[in-house]
C-alpha cells in the first residue's frame, strides 16, 4: 500500500488588497465578535500611535472591510473619517492588520474612541490634559478584553459589567 500525503491549505482568515489610489479592503471570514481579546499594553501603545499620526496629520487611506457573520450574511463597514483612519494607519504601521489580533486591536480602538465620547459614565478613568488624554489602566484592560459587538462597538452594559469585576487603578498621569 502506498500512502500519500495531501497538504491542505486554509483559506487566510483575513485578505487584504489595496487599490491604486491607496484604499484598503479587507475581506475578513470570521464576525466581529469572534474578533480576540488584546494586551492592554498594546491597545495602550495603539492609543498612543494613533495620537502621534494624528498630531502629524497623517490622514492614512479609506479602509472597508467585508466580515462574514455567524449565520452566512455579511457586514460592510467603511472608515472614511479622517481620523478614524488616521489612527488605523497608525495601528497598521504598527501592529499590522492583516491578521484577527491587529484588526480586533484596531477596532477596540475606534470602539474605546466611541464609548467615551457617549458614555459620560466613564469620566473617572480618564483624564484631559494638555499633553492629551490620560486613561486609566483598568479602563484600557476593559477595552482590551470585552467583547465586541457584531457593529464592532462595545455595548455600555456588558462594559460597564466587565469593569465591575476588574480592580480600580485610578487615573494616571
Amino acid at each position: 500500500m502506498r500512502w500519500v500525503h495531501i497538504a491542505l491549505m486554509a483559506a487566510p482568515l483575513i485578505q487584504v488588497s489595496r487599490t491604486a489610489d491607496g484604499a484598503v479592503t479587507y475581506l475578513v471570514a470570521m464576525p466581529v465578535e469572534a474578533l480576540p481579546p488584546v494586551r492592554s499594553r498594546d491597545l495602550a501603545a495603539a492609543w498612543d500611535a494613533a495620537r502621534d499620526a494624528a498630531l502629524g496629520a497623517l490622514w492614512g487611506s479609506d479602509r472597508v472591510f467585508r466580515f462574514r457573520r455567524a449565520n452566512g450574511g455579511t457586514l460592510d463597514m467603511a472608515l472614511l473619517d479622517q481620523d478614524a483612519r488616521c489612527w488605523a494607519d497608525a495601528v497598521d504601521s504598527t501592529t499590522g492588520m492583516q491578521t484577527s489580533y491587529g484588526l480586533s486591536l484596531c477596532l477596540r480602538l475606534l470602539a474605546l474612541v466611541a464609548l467615551l465620547a457617549r458614555a459620560p459614565w466613564l469620566g473617572g478613568l480618564y483624564r484631559l490634559t494638555r499633553a492629551g488624554v490620560h486613561l486609566d489602566p483598568v479602563l484600557l484592560r476593559a477595552a482590551a478584553e470585552a467583547q465586541l459587538t457584531p457593529d464592532a462597538q462595545f455595548d455600555d452594559i456588558g462594559f460597564r459589567r466587565h469593569l465591575a469585576v476588574l480592580p480600580a487603578t485610578g487615573v494616571t498621569p
